[in-house]
């Protein structure tokens, strides 16, 4: 259940960091006041994901200790990542993806204790 939550946390974090994204790329494209602006769908989404993780996160600390639950959130680098490269077609350098191995490395170490 605990793995469920923190995995739920961090898709939702990364979804919501897409949507923040596509929230920001809208707005270049059109002119928009302020109002419309806070009204973007994408924005609006992209706070109900971030808003859905943080009340997940206060579950799986509910389970977890702080000093174990939290690294464990260092996956969103790696999903925001591989969005970033599939989605925008973002570059991602050698030094990067050596990066994001030691990421999963240390994650996969800390999951161990769990």
């Amino acid at each position: 259940m605990t793995a469920a939550l923190l995995a739920a946390v961090c898709l939702l974090t990364c979804l919501g960091q897409v949507a923040q994204k596509l929230a920001v790329e809208g707005w270049r494209e059109r002119s928009l006041s302020l109002t419309g602006k806070l009204l973007s769908p994408w924005l609006l989404l992209a706070i109900a994901c971030l808003g859905a993780a943080l009340l997940l996160w206060l579950l799986v600390l509910q389970r977890l200790p702080v000093g174990l639950a939290y690294p464990m959130l260092s996956l969103n680098f790696v999903l925001v990542t591989l969005v970033a490269r599939l989605l925008f077609g973002e570059h991602v350098d050698t030094r990067h993806w050596l990066g994001i191995a030691l990421i999963v490395g240390g994650v996969a170490l800390l999951g161990l204790q769990a």
